[in-house]
C-alpha cells in the first residue's frame, strides 16, 4: 500500500508541472512555421479564403504559415491528417460546412468526429447564394415562386451542382412544402449554363458569379439564402424575410486545430484570425466574393458546427440521399 501511496504522490506532483510546461509552451507559441492544410485541390474558395487570410495572419503571428493542399474523399482525407496530428497549435485544417456539417450525414464510417475531434477557432467567411430563374419562368419572388409551385406540382426543375447547393434546394422544398423537380449536374458550371439555357428553370448560383448573369438579363435574382442581404446584391431579399422564416444556407470556411489543443493557442489564433479579417484589404478582397465575415468567437464558431450536423442530417434524410 506504501508503495501504491508513493507512486500515486509522485504522478499527482508531475501533474502540475507538465501543466506549467504546457502553459510555458503556449505563453511562446508560436515558435516555429505552422501547417494549414486545406482539404480539397488549389485554387477553390476554400483555397483563395485560406491565402487570403493567413497571409496577414502569419504578419502578425510572426511565423509562415503553410498551406498544403490535401483533397481527396469530399475533403475527409485532409481532415482525417489533421485530427490525428499532435495538439500543438502546429497543425490546422480548413473546414468546412461540407467536412464539418454535412460528411457525417453522406459518407459511412466517417474516421473522425466532427465535433470530438477538433477545436473549433474562427470562420473565415461564408460564402451564401442567390436563388435565381430563367426569365422565362413567370416568378419575381419567393412567394410567386411558391403560389407556382403548388399550382403545378412537379413541373418545375431546379439545377443542383452537388454538394451544399443540392442541399440548400433539398431544403428550401421541404421547408417549403413543394414538389420541384431537383435534376443533377456534375459541378456548378453546367447547372448553371442549363439554367441560363432554359432547360431548368432554378438555381442556387454563387452569388458574385449569379450578380453579372443578373445584371445581364440573363437570370433574375428571386432571393438570398443567408441570414442577411448581400452587399454585392442589396436590393434582393433573403428567403427568410420571403416567405419562409428560420431558412439559411450556404456554405462556411473556418478554422480548426485538434482536440485538446490547449485553450491559449485557441485563443491566441482567433485574435489572429480576427484581426486579420477587419484589415481593409482582406475585407474588401472577401467582400467582392461576396463572402459574409462572421468574425466569431471560438465558442460560437463551435455552437454553430453543433447546430449544422443535425440541421443538414435532417435534410438528407428527408431527400432520402444515400450515403457513399
Amino acid at each position: 500500500m506504501r508503495r501504491v501511496a508513493v507512486v500515486l504522490l509522485v504522478f499527482s506532483m508531475g501533474l502540475p508541472h507538465a501543466a506549467l510546461a504546457q502553459s510555458a509552451e503556449a505563453a511562446r507559441y508560436p515558435v516555429r512555421p505552422i501547417r494549414l492544410i486545406v482539404p480539397f485541390g488549389p485554387g477553390g474558395p476554400s483555397d483563395l479564403v485560406a491565402r487570403t487570410v493567413t497571409q496577414k495572419m502569419a504578419e502578425s503571428l510572426g511565423q509562415q504559415i503553410v498551406i498544403e493542399n490535401r483533397g481527396g474523399a469530399n475533403g475527409v482525407v485532409g481532415v482525417e491528417a489533421v485530427a490525428r496530428s499532435a495538439p500543438d497549435g502546429y497543425t490546422l485544417v480548413m473546414g468546412t460546412t461540407g467536412t464539418h456539417g454535412i460528411n457525417a450525414s453522406l459518407v459511412p464510417r466517417l474516421p473522425y468526429d466532427t465535433i470530438r475531434d477538433f477545436a473549433p477557432i474562427a470562420r473565415f467567411g461564408v460564402s451564401n447564394y442567390v436563388l435565381v430563374a430563367h426569365p422565362s419562368l413567370p416568378v419575381r419572388s419567393v412567394r410567386e415562386l411558391l403560389q407556382l409551385a403548388k399550382a403545378r406540382p412537379g413541373q418545375i426543375t431546379w439545377a443542383s451542382g452537388g454538394g451544399v447547393t443540392q442541399l440548400a434546394a433539398e431544403l428550401f422544398k421541404h421547408s417549403a412544402g413543394i414538389d420541384v423537380v431537383i435534376v443533377p449536374y456534375k459541378g456548378n458550371a453546367p447547372a448553371v449554363t442549363a439554367t441560363m439555357s432554359g432547360e431548368v428553370s432554378l438555381i442556387f448560383g454563387g452569388i458574385a458569379q449569379s450578380a453579372r448573369l443578373v445584371e445581364a438579363g440573363r437570370l433574375r435574382a428571386i432571393a438570398v439564402s443567408g441570414a442577411r442581404r448581400s452587399p454585392v446584391l442589396p436590393n434582393v431579399p433573403t428567403v427568410a424575410e420571403s416567405g419562409l422564416p428560420g431558412f439559411e444556407a450556404g456554405s462556411w470556411y473556418g478554422l480548426l486545430a485538434p482536440a485538446a489543443t490547449p485553450r491559449a493557442i485557441v485563443e491566441r489564433l482567433n485574435r489572429d484570425v480576427l484581426r486579420a479579417l477587419k484589415l481593409p484589404e482582406v475585407r474588401d478582397k472577401l467582400l467582392a466574393e461576396a463572402f459574409d465575415i462572421p468574425l466569431d468567437t471560438p465558442d460560437e464558431f463551435a455552437a454553430h458546427i453543433r447546430a449544422d450536423v443535425p440541421k443538414w442530417a435532417k435534410v438528407v434524410k428527408e431527400a432520402g440521399i444515400k450515403a457513399n
